[in-house]
């Protein structure tokens, strides 16, 4: 492309130069013959030539010295009838002048240059007009020069100028073809075409991920940032060429550019959310150029996890109430074999009047159905154990706001209550006791146990991940994070008493408004 321009404008300045350069010798022959016709017009000798009886005698050799020293094709003088007095060929003296171009300088008396077809051939000429003493025309110049010689001298001029115009034709090629190799060695080869659809797809790309991408150089300078990135960092507006030293800590960037090692996996802590960052460097010709991150919260990586893994002790909570009532089934079965059948009775009577209390708690102050599933399971888990697990039967309960899902209700109300269940392990008379009312502006949840209770030091640790209590070498301390994280996400608290007679109780607090995004916009 760059070569096709070029030879465009090379033609078309040769052609543009040649018309000029065509027209300036035309325009200084004609001016020539004019000035030379003039001259030879006031020569005295000449003009008194015309009062001898032959003039041709005096003028001719006049004439002809001055065609030869001037370089002129011809200089023709003649009378007022157009009669020669001079000419190159001799024979052509005493015979009228050709063209017809003369009577602007015989008649009129002007000077004045023409281009007409003589003896010798067309000729660009000058013409001028003879004046005696008395002020009369008496005769006429003409000085010309062969459009022929005109045009070869043109031919010369363009010549030397279509030699220029090769050389630099010449390094026209040789600059495009260092610059085109230049060029697809920054563009790796790629066409404009396929370098535009790769930007294209690129921002594609970038947009379509969900996780945050954020590119800089080895200044620090941002050059790419998509918008998942700007959400989870919580930026605004445009972010392009900005230092990202102010818009988040920077550390793993600037390792990675003065190391050129990647950073995988690391772990950040910003604005109030823990973030993932991948770090890789940017190579160019084995340098490094810049880095590229990639962002993931944490926090709803753990949210997914932590709620598979309650959905799945729900699903045992299920389980084990299934297995409770499939072993009491077989109790009824050998009692009824044996004949037993008054015990038999009492123990369907005994069993009706626990679950038709417990149920008429569950199914008709509780309107919930998540809730309701929710302590169904822990009914049932807690009858495998042995252990009594009491609904008040002063809870009532709503149906709950949109706001509060059955995710979160799993990880705050199983991992609490799963915890008093291990609390009342080894007690005499393991009790835990349930309560919630949405009497208010707060919907409430108190779960008690009669365990060995928590000491005062242990309290303030409970909610940090990894502390637990418990013996062994199984990974634990991360249910009550968890709930507390989940309580927190629906603006709401959790309360805690506890004491080594008494037991321990939680409470938890939701509102039953929510605005979302307040905890954000505070931060």
């Amino acid at each position: 492309m760059v070569f096709i321009l070029g030879l465009f404008l090379i033609l078309l300045l040769t052609v543009f130069f040649s018309f000029m350069e065509s027209k300036q010798i035309e325009e200084n022959k004609g001016r020539m013959a004019l000035e030379l016709s003039k001259t030879v017009s006031f020569i005295p000798t000449v003009i008194s030539a015309f009062q001898t009886v032959d003039p041709s005698k005096t003028i001719q050799p006049i004439a002809e010295k001055i065609r030869k020293e001037t370089g002129a094709e011809f200089v023709v003088i003649g009378n007022k009838d157009g009669t020669r007095y001079s000419h190159p060929v001799e024979s052509m003296i005493g015979k009228k002048m050709r063209g017809g171009d003369n009577e602007r300088a015989l008649q009129r008396g002007e000077y004045y240059v023409s281009k007409a077809k003589g003896y010798l051939g067309p000729s660009i000429r000058g013409k001028s007009p003879i004046f005696n003493q008395n002020g009369e025309i008496i005769g006429i110049v003409s000085v010309g020069f062969l459009l022929e010689d005109v045009h070869q001298q043109v031919m010369k001029t363009v010549t030397k100028l279509l030699y220029v115009s090769l050389i630099a034709l010449v390094i026209s090629v040789i600059g495009s073809i260092l610059l085109g190799r230049n060029i697809r060695k920054d563009t790796m080869g790629l066409e404009p075409y396929e370098i535009a659809w790769l930007y294209r797809e690129k921002n594609g790309i970038l947009h379509a991920v969900k996780e945050g991408i954020l590119a800089i150089d080895r200044e620090g300078f941002i050059t790419t940032m998509n918008q998942p990135a700007k959400k989870l960092l919580n930026i605004h507006g445009s972010v392009r060429h900005m230092k990202v030293d102010g818009l988040f800590p920077s550390e793993y960037l600037y390792e990675v550019v003065k190391t050129g090692s990647p950073q995988i996996d690391k772990e950040m802590v910003w604005k109030d959310k823990m973030v993932i960052v991948n770090c890789t460097p940017l190579m160019d010709e084995n340098k490094i150029s810049g880095v590229v991150a990639s962002f993931r919260d944490k926090t709803e990586i753990e949210q997914m996890v932590n709620t598979i893994s309650e959905v799945k002790s729900y699903s045992e909570d299920l389980r084990a109430q299934t297995h409770e009532f499939t072993n009491k089934l077989y109790v009824l079965l050998g009692l009824l074999q044996l004949g037993e059948y008054q015990q038999a009775i009492e123990m369907i009577q005994m069993e009706t009047e626990t679950l038709q209390f417990q149920h008429s708690v569950v199914f008709q102050q509780i309107k919930d159905m998540k809730i309701q599933a929710i302590l169904l399971g822990k009914l049932g888990k807690a009858s495998e154990k042995k252990i009594k697990f009491e609904i008040s039967a002063d809870s009532y309960l709503e149906v709950l706001p949109p706001h509060i899902k059955l995710s979160n209700l799993i990880v705050i109300l199983g991992n609490i209550i799963d915890n008093a269940f291990e609390a009342v392990y080894g007690v005499e008379s393991p009790t835990v006791k349930f309560f919630t009312t949405d009497i208010g502006s707060d919907i409430i949840f108190e779960i008690v146990d009669n365990g060995k209770g928590i000491s005062e030091t242990e309290i303030p640790l409970l909610f940090q991940k990894g502390f637990t209590t418990k013996e062994g070498t199984e990974s634990r301390g991360f249910g009550l994070s968890n709930a507390e994280e989940a309580v927190l996400e629906m603006n709401g608290m959790i309360e805690v008493q506890s004491t080594t007679e008494s037991g321990t109780v939680f409470t938890v607090y939701l509102p039953k408004d929510f605005k979302g995004g307040e905890n954000n916009e505070q931060d």
